[in-house]
């Protein structure tokens, strides 16, 4: 049997999977690193850790493994979005990278748009200038720490360093490189126009290659260090929501997921770059082969359910809160939830906007909150499904993965408000599994991503939209759409007396 390894570079930890050539996961080793929060709004990391980390979890998987190493025949990558690390001219780390959740840059966001113009910058981006994008970053290290920005030789994403680190290649790939703001989407090459307008020298941005493709061999010393073979290929790898669509099998035109982590993500498959969504969503590129994916983000998905446990139910486990939801009517008896606790990113980017319930009173009881708080989730995720809509996707048919995916109730509701056919996997690994199958097929093992989906992607069951609850759901969706507006003015009142 034959091998490939899946590295997921995640915000808080590294995820390395060990998949032979049925799409069986024969292990699986996590290894968790600190964030580093030095003020309000920052948040970085240790580009070290992250190699100190995945170096520690392969020798794992390693020591535990029965075969020839040999067998291990690729490696590829799936990684946390937007991060900059910044290298000199000997590749040695300039600073701490700077993370994806890292809020310090709204000026530089506002600069962005007073010099590109924000009409220009989605005609080349496809997306807005948001305080989470690379660009943002480099252009508020150019003006705060002017002598770093002077001695940086180019800049890389977090998984891309940990690829160099074990390569000595120096590499960005397309999924990735979209999430910067200086890539022309369509074009799928470094933006000259921008990089002029900010005073980039374009030699600072990577070379690109496609997800699949082979950028080398580990080094001896990282083969000795973690007992892998040198023979081992490395190929690009995915950022890490490409990487989920892709262990998705989110593969093809009409193919939508649905992912319920602390945030949530609706993605929508793309067979091309030309179509105008008006920044509305996230428009990237697709860790397949020319093609792209539109993504809206709910900010506080999962983490608003697990807000509400800790908060009133801290002796509980997630069984018990959510049993007995589904005996709650749809619209929770005239409750409604508004999951805005840090903010909202689609369709309003906005960082003041805090949540509500709405509707309550005495009758109400905390089955009625806690299916108040599911839905309130699943219809901030409709409005980037009803956005796709507006704009004539057609979507009937969403796999569902992440803590969404866990419970039936959820599993019934997600069908009912985004009015579609639900789909849960047999063995959901998210963005990890999406990893290997970028090795699987750089390998050889399969002709195509779609081919190898086939054997790597399996489907649990399906869940249908119930007729009456849609067209509940259907008024319901109209009244949490005022919500926002309703509230937003009240919110930057009390935004002052916040903590």
């Amino acid at each position: 049997m034959k091998y490939v390894i899946g590295i997921d570079l995640g915000t808080s930890a590294v995820k390395v999977l060990l998949v032979d050539q049925k799409g069986s996961v024969c292990q699986e080793v996590s290894k968790s690193y600190p964030l580093i929060h030095k003020q309000s709004g920052y948040s970085e990391q240790d580009p070290s850790e992250w190699v100190e980390k995945t170096a520690e979890a392969l020798t794992e998987l390693v020591k535990n493994f029965d075969g020839d190493v040999t067998a291990i025949e690729g490696i590829s990558f799936s990684g946390q979005m937007h991060g900059l690390v910044l290298l000199d001219e000997n590749h040695k780390v300039l600073r701490n990278a700077i993370l994806w959740n890292d809020t310090r840059t709204t000026k530089q966001c506002k600069d962005i748009y007073e010099t590109a113009g924000e009409k220009r910058l989605l005609e080349i981006t496809k997306n807005p200038a948001l305080e989470g994008f690379t660009l943002p970053k480099i252009l508020w290290v150019k003006e705060h720490e002017r002598d770093i920005f002077e001695k940086a030789s180019v800049f890389l994403l977090p998984k891309d360093y940990l690829r160099f680190a074990m390569t000595g290649a120096i590499h960005s790939e397309y999924s990735d490189a979209a999430g910067t703001l200086l890539l022309n989407v369509s074009k799928k090459a470094w933006s000259d126009e921008l990089c002029q307008l900010f005073g980039i020298d374009i030699r600072l941005c990577p070379p690109l290659v496609a997800s699949h493709e082979f950028v080398g061999t580990i080094t001896s010393a990282f083969a000795k260090r973690t007992g892998l073979s040198e023979t081992t290929k490395v190929f690009a790898g995915g950022a890490d929501n490409a990487c989920g669509a892709i262990g998705s099998g989110i593969l093809s035109q009409g193919k939508t997921l649905c992912s319920i982590g602390t945030s949530g993500v609706i993605l929508s498959y793309e067979e091309s770059g030309d179509r105008d969504f008006q920044g509305k969503v996230h428009y990237f590129n697709h860790g397949e082969e020319n093609a792209y994916y539109t993504m809206g983000v709910t900010l506080s998905a999962g983490y608003s359910l697990s807000w509400f446990k800790d908060v009133f139910a801290a002796n509980e486990d997630y069984v018990s809160l959510l049993d007995g939801v589904e005996r709650v009517p749809a619209g929770s008896n005239g409750l409604m939830f508004t999951p805005y606790l840090v903010g909202e990113r689609t369709p309003h980017a906005d960082s003041v906007i805090r949540g509500s319930f709405i509707g309550m009173d005495a009758s109400h009881t905390k089955k009625d909150f806690v299916r108040a708080v599911l839905e309130g989730i699943t219809f901030s995720l409709h409005e980037s499904i009803h956005i796709f809509r507006e704009n004539g996707k057609k979507i009937d048919t969403i796999v569902s993965i992440g803590g969404g995916a866990k419970n039936e109730a959820w599993l019934q509701m997600q069908a009912d408000i985004f009015d579609a056919k639900i789909v849960k996997l047999a063995n959901e690994q998210g963005p990890s599994i999406g990893a290997a199958m970028l090795a699987a097929v750089g390998t050889g093992w399969f002709a195509s991503l779609k081919e190898c989906a086939d054997v790597f992607v399996k489907e649990a069951k399906t869940i249908e939209p119930v007729k009456e609850n849609v067209e509940k759901y259907r008024e319901l969706f109209m009244v949490y759409q005022l919500v926002y507006r309703s509230t937003q003015e009240l919110n930057e009142k009390l935004q002052s007396f916040r903590n």
